[in-house]
């Protein structure tokens, strides 16, 4: 089974990084990807990805806003370059919050948590 997988970061080079990283996986396919809040609502009602790369700090709706938005959200693996958000991301029941930079091993390790929720699913 192939994981429909969505990034969304208003930094390209980020986004641009985030993809590499996640052309190693065998069973990733990017659906897309958004530069903000916004975009990526839209985007996850229209694509139906399995799993979102999210950024949390972005200008007008923040990755935070954009889950509690969601009526059904998929996984969530929040990235971030701040830790003072993590409790409340656990709360909106994230898969897992990496802290930018994050090595390609810590993203192999969100990814296999979210393959392990899918499989208990």
């Amino acid at each position: 089974m192939k994981i429909r997988l969505l990034i969304v970061d208003d930094e390209p080079l980020a986004r641009e990084r985030a993809r590499r990283l996640l052309d190693r996986a065998q069973d990733i396919d990017i659906v897309g990807e958004c530069a903000n809040g916004t975009e990526a609502f839209a985007a996850i009602e229209k694509l139906q990805p399995d799993v979102v790369l999210l950024d949390i700090n972005m200008p007008g709706l923040d990755g935070l806003r954009l889950v509690e938005a969601l009526d059904d959200p998929p996984a969530i693996i929040f990235a971030t370059a701040h830790d003072h958000h993590a409790v409340q991301a656990f709360e909106l029941e994230a898969a897992d919050y990496l802290l930018k930079p994050f090595s390609a091993e810590r993203l192999k390790r969100a990814l296999d948590r979210v393959r392990q929720q899918f499989a208990l699913a």
